[in-house]
């Protein structure tokens, strides 16, 4: 698998002075972020003389936005934001990202926004949209004419009422959504009014919308189109204005390495679940089988990456401890005679965990239902077969012991009067009747004292056969 993602490498062969590519695509994490930051520098150490930074994006992780996002800003050449292709979006996180850029630009038929934060429980709070509603949240003592007297692009999008804070916590995490995308704005000169709709009302504008607005810079079909429009543009970067030369300008993709690679797959939420069971299984075998060494090794290695991918995950811990509780109840059933309490109480604990281990809600970081259903559903029948196999044994007779050894047809090995020798189970035993007995005769087992067994003889020998 390691062979495989190194093989995958890409060799970045950059053309001497060309532009350099890079994309956002899909929910953004921590392998995002380390991919842009790293493309970032990358590129400038290239003497690439701007970043086009290509997004289509549903939203993601605050704390991988912020890092992209310092390292747009702290980037010493002009990083330009393209939404990109047609039918693309840059929703939540990503509007924030665009509004990082240099430069804002977008495809038709593409949109952003819907940047309201909601925290999750977790290190790190991802952002969607608020949930709509039809209440207006204009005052009541608010005339009709100031609808008249709004802008051209506030008629153009309906006003949503904006998400209530439920909490201070909440009202925190927006009011400094809000500061952050505005000091974003002002530093670009673009709409910051706009920009704070988009965080507190969930608001969204097209292609076309955007650039009326004063959101984004310029609206280009292509990548082609998008270096024709930027050529003779000045950005500033550092205090001093920089003109863009794009005509002929080539261009060099850089393309995610084999460790942001595996860095992606292991905090994929639903890997990171699967190398935490993994991780618990081997340890508890490893305990119960000391010395079987590959479980354990296995086992440790498993849940220290799923520790990590958890660490940079928006999981909520209480989560962590009801799937370990439950596996350690599921576990006891087997060993206390609990009736089914435990077991029941261990499937219940692990389902209650496995969903709310990782917000199912986030874009790209919920874990998939089918997999917790189908762990689920492994667990809770390993558990009720075993149980079922355990009662179905109560009832099966005795194969061991001095219980066993009653009923059993015995032959007695020669002719005795009260004491003499049989042949049971292919074994000689000692035996003991209280009427005297014939060579070859067929004797019951009445009773087991010791190593001697109480014999009786047959009352219909052929009934025995």
């Amino acid at each position: 698998w390691a062979g495989l993602l190194l093989a995958q490498a890409p060799e970045n062969g950059a053309p001497a002075n060309g532009a350099a590519l890079l994309r956002i695509g899909g929910a953004i994490g921590p392998a995002t972020s380390d991919y842009v930051t790293r493309g970032l520098s990358q590129a400038a150490a290239s003497g690439a003389p701007f970043i086009v930074l290509e997004i289509d994006t549903p939203g993601g992780l605050d704390s991988a936005m912020r890092e992209i996002i310092q390292g747009i800003l702290a980037a010493p050449i002009p990083v330009v934001g393209f939404v990109m292709p047609q039918g693309a979006r840059a929703a939540s996180a990503g509007t924030y990202i665009l509004y990082a850029t240099h430069v804002a630009a977008m495809a038709p038929a593409t949109n952003l926004g819907a940047a309201t934060p909601v925290a999750i429980g977790g290190p790190s709070s991802p952002l969607r949209p608020a949930p709509e509603s039809p209440v207006s949240d204009r005052p009541d003592d608010e005339s009709t004419e100031a609808t008249d007297d709004a802008d051209e692009s506030d008629a153009a999008e309906p006003r949503e009422r904006p998400a209530e804070p439920a909490s201070a916590t909440e009202l925190k995490s927006i009011n400094d959504a809000v500061a952050y995308i505005r000091s974003l704005a002002e530093q670009r000169g673009r709409n910051a009014d706009w920009a704070e709709r988009a965080v507190r009302e969930a608001a969204s504008l097209s292609a076309q919308a955007a650039l009326d607005s004063g959101v984004i810079d310029l609206v280009a079909t292509d990548l082609a189109d998008l270096l024709r429009q930027l050529d003779g543009r000045n950005v500033e970067i550092g205090g001093r204005s920089v003109s863009l030369a794009t005509t002929g300008l080539p261009t060099y993709r850089i393309e995610p390495d084999w460790r942001t690679r595996l860095l992606e797959v292991i905090t994929n939420p639903s890997v990171a679940y699967m190398l935490m069971l993994l991780g618990i299984y081997g340890l508890i075998f490893e305990g119960y089988n000391p010395g079987a060494i590959v479980p354990g090794v296995v086992g440790a290695i498993s849940l220290l990456l799923a520790l990590f991918a958890f660490q940079v995950l928006p999981v909520n811990y209480a989560g962590f401890a009801l799937i370990v509780l439950g596996i350690i109840l599921m576990l006891a059933e087997f060993m206390v005679p609990s009736f089914g309490a435990l077991g029941i109480g261990g499937i219940a604990a692990f389902i209650f965990g496995s969903v709310i281990l990782i917000d199912a809600d986030m874009p790209g970081y919920g874990i998939s239902m089918p997999l917790l259903v189908s762990i689920s559903s492994i667990g809770a029948l390993t558990m009720f077969g075993i149980v079922w196999f355990a009662m179905k044994s109560r009832a099966r007779p005795v194969v061991s012991g001095a219980e066993q050894m009653t009923g059993e047809i015995a032959t007695a090995i020669g002719d005795f009067d009260h004491e003499g020798d049989i042949w049971v189970h292919g074994e000689r035993w000692r035996a003991v009747s209280r009427v005297p007995v014939r060579a070859g005769q067929r004797l019951r087992v009445s009773r087991m004292d010791g190593l001697t067994l109480q014999v009786e003889p047959l009352a219909n020998p052929d009934a025995a056969d």
